[in-house]
């Protein structure tokens, strides 16, 4: 039988050739490749920082944390760091990027099993999320907000605000408005102060939900050393009882500076793996914290001061000839990079996700490989699902959470 490749419950673009006795499964084969964007060849005939963009396109939900792991790749390359301050905005928005990414899969995964109302509430939370990288880079999704040496540019001072509208009365657009009124750092301690509370309600909805857990728990369970052998990462090695965690095991950026905990499974099955990124956004929670404390109270450049790779500013292209000629061969030609290979990694919301960079000393990749943390944890489909039901497919590929731009690239 087949699963899809057009199916509501497949998280993108996946066809699952299927075996069954009656509803027990007893074979499995995926088929990949239908959404197949070759980005890694595309980013092999570009300038190194023309392909920031197709980053983001991979996993389209963890966007900020894909860019990160291409513009460390770089750095590497080019021998450089960027300033302090930069290092905490990216933190910042790799962990509001993990709570997105957790957010949706919760509300997809819910919606996947049967409950409903979980779904609305976390594209709530998503909402906001979504309007500060908005405002920080001007683009809801594809932000290409990191850039070797930094980011595009500072935080802003102020947060757009919602206009007056014959749908919406006055008090309901004081309430919308009400944490819009200072900086996105305002705005971003105020979605920390209310986060916790929105988490508890979505654990009042479903971890101790019979239906919930009846569809969850002993499903799929991953033993560790299983777990270790097929390469899994994130989330889906954690919940077998691994304490394996990039920012912490090899940390990059300031996560040495911060506090946070690791959350850790013990059955590995889907409910373990629930129960860890749920702990996950709360602990994102505390990082983004502490990131906006640091950003109050610090400030100072979020870009090196390198004219090789950073665009002079657009008032000084405006009037001045060299500025111009400087800022059309920047993106047009780019950069050259000494010749090597480095291979740089973040922990992903899905995993580690990686970029192995090959230069020959040219301005773009000679090679590029993309380690997504999805595409070794979709190849255990097959012995995750046999010998359960049909309709426990749908848990399974929901606990993986599979996002098919990073497993075809």
């Amino acid at each position: 039988m087949n699963f899809g490749p057009q199916h509501p419950a497949a998280h993108g673009v996946l066809r699952l050739v299927m075996e069954l006795d009656g509803e027990v499964i007893e074979r499995i084969d995926p088929h990949i490749g239908l959404l197949h964007r070759a980005t890694e060849k595309l980013a092999e005939s570009k300038p190194f920082n023309q392909s920031i963009g197709y980053m983001d396109r991979l996993d389209y939900v963890s966007m900020m944390c894909n860019e990160h792991a291409y513009v460390m790749a770089i750095e590497k390359l080019l021998g450089v760091s960027p300033p302090i301050r930069a290092q905490y905005i990216r933190v910042m928005f790799d962990e509001i990027t993990r709570i997105l990414n957790h957010l949706l899969w919760l509300g997809a995964h819910g919606l996947d099993i049967g409950a409903m109302t979980v779904f609305l509430y976390c594209f709530r939370e998503r909402e906001d999320l979504m309007d500060c990288y908005e405002a920080a880079s001007g683009a809801r999704m594809h932000a290409t907000y990191y850039r070797p040496g930094g980011v595009y540019r500072d935080l802003p001072d102020t947060m757009p605000q919602y206009e007056p509208s014959k749908f919406r009365s006055k008090g309901k657009l004081a309430d919308l408005n009400a944490t819009r009124q200072g900086s996105l750092l305002d705005f971003i301690w105020a979605f920390t102060e209310r986060f916790p509370g929105c988490v508890d309600d979505y654990e009042t909805l479903l971890t101790e939900n019979r239906i919930w857990k009846q569809r969850t728990v002993d499903i799929a369970i991953v033993p560790p050393e299983t777990a270790l052998a097929r390469g899994f990462t994130g989330a889906m090695l954690r919940g077998s009882g691994i304490e394996w965690d990039l920012r912490k095991k090899q940390p990059y950026e300031v996560y040495d500076k911060l506090d946070f905990d690791i959350p850790v499974g013990t059955n590995g099955d889907c409910y373990d793996r629930y129960l860890c990124r749920v702990e996950e956004m709360r602990q994102s929670n505390r990082i983004v914290r502490q990131c906006v404390e640091w950003l109050r109270s610090n400030p100072g450049p979020v870009m090196i001061d390198d004219a090789k790779l950073i665009a002079p500013r657009r008032e000084t292209m405006k009037r001045d000839m060299e500025s111009l000629i400087h800022h059309f061969k920047l993106f047009t030609e780019g950069y050259c990079v000494k010749e090597g290979e480095v291979y740089a990694a973040v922990e992903a919301p899905k995993g580690e996700f990686g970029i192995y960079l090959i230069s020959d000393g040219a301005n773009k990749p000679y090679r590029l490989k993309i380690r997504a943390p999805g595409f070794a944890h979709l190849s255990a489909l097959d012995a995750m699902c046999r010998g359960h039901m049909l309709a426990d497919v749908v848990a399974v590929i929901g606990t993986q959470d599979i996002v098919f731009g990073e497993v075809d690239r």
